[in-house]
């Protein structure tokens, strides 16, 4: 039976775990440009950290279990006290 493909979700412009999840949602794994680097979730923490790009595109069409890579900034922080 043949795996049909996935398209792609918009991730720019979304926190770090908010496209994490969206995407595995959909059955994509989100890494970060160099995949066979630190892990995204040791790059993105602590604080708060948005896509500010990825390949492929947003609309492409992939296999089920494909890398969508990103590009991301560590955002400003809201004035929260954070945890303590």
């Amino acid at each position: 039976m043949a795996s049909t493909g996935v398209r792609v979700p918009q991730l720019v412009g979304l926190p770090v775990r908010e496209a994490r999840a969206l995407a595995h949602e959909r059955g994509l794994v989100v890494a970060s440009k160099d995949i066979d680097g630190p892990p995204l979730g040791a790059l993105t923490w602590p604080g708060t950290w948005g896509v500010v790009g990825q390949e492929p595109a947003s609309g492409a069409v992939i296999a089920r279990g494909e890398y969508v890579r990103i590009k991301f900034r560590r955002l400003p922080d809201d004035g929260g006290e954070g945890d303590r």
